[in-house]
């Protein structure tokens, strides 16, 4: 395959800028891929064609789904904005072979992207992707046209995974106890897919619940829509000065979750996985482990040993995680990155289900977030984490690359219990404090994540990584 083919399935997808390599030439390459692909694994394969906010988003998924439609695909096309989690509920529900997505989720306002999953509303594995790479270079030279043979067959139907997907949310979150509780919360969708999901969901149930930011921006003012701490400052703002007991908050396709407690502290997802799998566990005693990436907090395990359930690791991406789901083994699965589902939902991750699900434990042990965190450390032992983004010059990255192999008995001062190579080099040192580095595959950057038992050892740890990251 050669190096000026544009199209490249990353963790999540293939995201790129709008005009530059994200244009409507190459969705017309990616859908081609997409059709070969879907023609090898089923004579008259049926998928679903969804899109996000963002700028032509329902252009490019009107392009995709004629060209799916033009090679003989049978393909149903959203007629709103809808959220990644509903798809692939919907791909279950109607036992489609796939779903395409148009969106490029949190990133910022200049890309938009192009997400696969495949049959079991998972995302697609790299072996799939690969494939559908390697079809679109074909495409691209020549040896499979773009356009099928029906083009000229009615194109795509209509489809609304918006009803199917409520439904199955009303099974999996306790709405009766949110609305009894007469909860008054904010809700930020940051101008994304989840407006008219989790406001309504939880409006029907009878709560009270103030939403900003509910309409299309398809710039999202500016800053993209990702729930991290610093794009919530108007919602922990409104939620200190409405008095509100919680503000919630999705991305822009509502895969990943953000929340602001009552006094407007932003919450780290960590912490939020950690709670949610205690209340899922002690309180709703869903069966099964818990699930987490190498990068996810350990705190999790803390609550597995507390409840005597099994820890399963897997690799950074969410379809490790998915394969969990799919096995019927975790009553939660989660990463570090705002994303969780729980034990007969999605393989996908789903920031929807993640706020009703924060809603209902505050609704149901009556203390906002902030107690029930120090409710847990009580009962499991406190935990601190953090995690850091360090630019690389490019001299550093080799050097780096080559000191993340080696193999440490001391860190920091300290013994090293136990090397961890799943994803990047992890250091877990005989106290239960770790570090890990990844050296990341888009960006110049290695991703740094640590916890420790206080925040003033976890000063000390980075301190030591970002040390170790820079010394020759």
């Amino acid at each position: 395959m050669g190096h000026n083919h544009p199209i490249k399935f990353g963790t999540s997808g293939w995201r790129a800028v709008i005009a530059e390599d994200f244009t409507f030439a190459n969705v017309r390459l990616a859908a081609a891929g997409m059709a070969q692909f879907l023609l090898t694994q089923s004579g008259r394969p049926r998928v679903i064609v969804g899109y996000d906010t963002r700028f032509l988003s329902e252009k490019f998924a009107a392009t995709a789904a004629e060209i799916l439609a033009s090679h003989g695909v049978e393909t149903w096309r959203c007629s709103r904005p809808d959220p990644t989690p509903a798809l692939a509920h919907e791909i279950l529900h109607s036992r489609l072979d796939g779903g395409v997505n148009i969106t490029a989720s949190h990133n910022p306002p200049e890309y938009n992207g192009l997400k696969f999953s495949s049959a079991d509303g998972a995302p697609a594995l790299p072996e799939i992707t690969r494939q559908i790479e390697d079809f679109a270079a074909k495409t691209l030279g020549g040896e499979y046209s773009v356009q099928g043979p029906n083009f000229t067959a009615p194109l795509s139907r209509p489809a609304d995974p918006r009803p199917a997907y409520l439904e199955a949310l009303q099974q999996k979150v306790d709405l009766r106890t949110i609305a009894q509780a007469k909860l008054k919360i904010a809700y930020d969708p940051l101008y994304g897919t989840a407006r008219g999901y989790l406001n309504d969901l939880l409006t029907d149930a009878g709560a009270s619940v103030h939403t900003l930011h509910d309409f299309r921006d398809a710039l999202f003012s500016g800053v993209g829509p990702d729930p991290s701490e610093k794009n919530l400052q108007e919602l922990a703002k409104f939620v200190k000065e409405e008095k509100c007991v919680v503000g919630l908050s999705t991305d822009g396709d509502a895969d990943r979750f953000g929340v602001v407690d009552a006094d407007g502290t932003w919450i780290h997802p960590n912490y939020i996985l950690a709670i949610v799998a205690d209340y899922l566990i002690e309180v709703r005693k869903i069966p099964g482990g818990i699930g987490r990436s190498v990068a996810t907090t350990h705190l999790l395990d803390a609550v597995a040993r507390y409840h005597n359930v099994p820890l399963y690791q897997t690799p950074v991406g969410f379809k490790y995680i998915g394969e969990l789901i799919k096995e019927d083994k975790v009553a939660l699965g989660g990463e570090e990155s705002a994303g969780l589902t729980i034990r007969g939902h999605v393989p996908e991750k789903d920031g929807i289900l993640a706020g009703l699900l924060v809603a209902e434990t505050i609704a149901h042990r009556g203390q906002s977030v902030k107690q029930q965190l120090d409710a847990l450390f009580k009962k499991v032992g406190p935990c601190y984490t953090t995690r850091i983004n360090l630019a690389l010059q490019p001299e550093t990255q080799q050097r780096l690359s080559a000191k993340l192999g080696r193999d440490y008995d001391r860190f920091d001062g300290r013994t090293v219990a136990k090397m961890d190579r799943t994803d990047g080099l992890k250091m877990i040192r005989e106290d239960g404090s770790w570090v890990l580095l990844r050296l990341s595959g888009t960006e110049p950057v290695v991703r740094l994540y640590g916890e420790a038992a206080s925040q003033s050892e976890l000063h000390h740890l980075v301190q030591a990584a970002k040390d170790f990251v820079n010394t020759p």
